[in-house]
């Protein structure tokens, strides 16, 4: 229970620095990963396990995810945009992975 406290304050923290990010989707995106880093980082050392690898996303990769940990949000933006998922795999490993997704677009017309 308490780990799903950190993640939303962590999901709570990334969302109000991306409202406030000066230096746009790079930066805010520089900060999200870090903070996901460290929160990975951290539930890792609580299950007593390593702490995950990022992986890049290739197209017709294998994966085996048995249970999703944590997804980053995407930013604003009206491209795609990088977004990380940590997973446990059916050995109970846990995988980062790293990969594209379309950016929350609010552009409209104005």
């Amino acid at each position: 229970m308490n780990f799903y406290k950190v993640g939303l304050g962590v999901i709570a923290a990334i969302l109000s620095f991306g409202a406030l990010a000066e230096g746009g989707g790079d930066r805010t995106f520089g900060l999200m990963m870090e903070r996901n880093e460290k929160a990975m980082a951290d539930y890792a050392v609580k299950k007593g396990k390593p702490a995950p690898e990022v992986q890049t996303y290739r197209y017709g990769m294998t994966l085996d995810i048995a249970k999703v940990v944590n997804m980053t949000p995407p930013i604003r933006s009206c491209n795609p945009v990088p977004s990380r998922m940590t997973y446990e795999d059916s050995t109970g490993t846990l995988n980062t992975l790293e990969y594209k997704v379309m950016g929350v677009c609010r552009n409209n017309g104005s």
